[in-house]
């Protein structure tokens, strides 16, 4: 049986056991219940994003066990992701530029519309193809070590994770292409008022407050975080009148739901907890 509406997941006091197999070494996946960790793992590279991370990415995500309700994404070692691994920067043609500008795409796809809410608790650098990957995540977590830049513009590239889509409905166009001319860099508390990230909390306790979003995510109904997830985005860009029809069609089905239904009248009988902040 589900639990009731509000009530914790069983997502803590939970062994960790390994999943993900055939996995690079650079990515280390376990769950605990109903929730997923993966890790970024390659510390002494400051978790630079190189292809073999990137397929392991999107494997990761188009494999998720059925009963897996959250992914938490975060980084080992003292940062998130420091972007593209610039070592594996070689000479290509422009056809086989745009081929890999796509599977980088097909990657961050599989996190932004995959099966599940992603957390991604970020710390230290969260720059170019790492800010592309945090983008992709659906709440993002930063501890007060964080930064967020696009240096590609002093590097004489541009960005190819999809930036240009996810980064402007984050925080803007103007402040996306400032920080690309310029080298523009914001910390944590100004990424937070400006859309970066969600919340911000003290060094080392980043993943404590993902695990408790964890908890409230997984105890929803599977049709309303299908409905945020996989929806909403998808209103968002189409035309009005569309976006009111398809709200339309996407709440009846949610409230003809059996869970749906179950959840309001335990509701409506009292038994239900009341709406607690995050």
């Amino acid at each position: 049986m589900a639990p009731a509406l509000g009530a914790p997941a069983e997502v803590q006091d939970v062994a960790a056991e390994p999943i993900g197999a055939g996995l690079p070494a650079s990515l280390k996946a376990t769950r605990e219940g109903q929730v997923a960790f993966l890790a970024l793992d390659r510390a002494a590279k400051r978790n630079a994003l190189d292809d073999s991370t990137l397929f392991g990415l999107e494997a990761f995500f188009r494999t998720i066990p059925d009963d897996i309700k959250v992914v938490i994404l975060s980084g080992n070692g003292d940062h998130f992701s420091a972007g593209l691994d610039l070592g594996e920067l070689t000479e290509r043609t422009v056809a086989e530029g745009i081929v890999h500008s796509r599977s980088w795409h097909r990657a961050m796809e599989a996190i932004e519309f995959g099966p599940v809410p992603v957390i991604s608790v970020l710390h230290g650098a969260v720059v170019g193809g790492g800010l592309e990957l945090a983008s992709a995540t659906h709440i993002r977590v930063a501890e007060e070590s964080t930064y967020f830049a696009l240096p590609e513009g002093q590097r004489g590239i541009y960005v190819g994770g999809g930036a240009s889509v996810r980064v402007p409905r984050l925080v803007g166009m103007q402040r996306m292409r400032d920080m690309m001319l310029t080298g523009r860099t914001y910390g944590a508390d100004e990424g937070r008022i400006l859309g970066f990230c969600d919340y911000v909390v003290p060094a080392g306790s980043g993943m404590e407050k993902a695990r408790a979003l964890a908890t409230r995510i997984a105890a929803n109904a599977p049709l309303t975080n299908f409905a945020l997830v996989q929806v909403l985005p998808r209103i968002v860009e189409m035309d009005p009148a569309s976006g009111y029809l398809t709200e339309a069609l996407m709440a009846a089905i949610a409230q003809g739901d059996a869970e749906a239904k179950r959840r309001l009248e335990d509701f409506l009988a009292k038994r239900a907890p009341k709406a607690l902040h995050v």
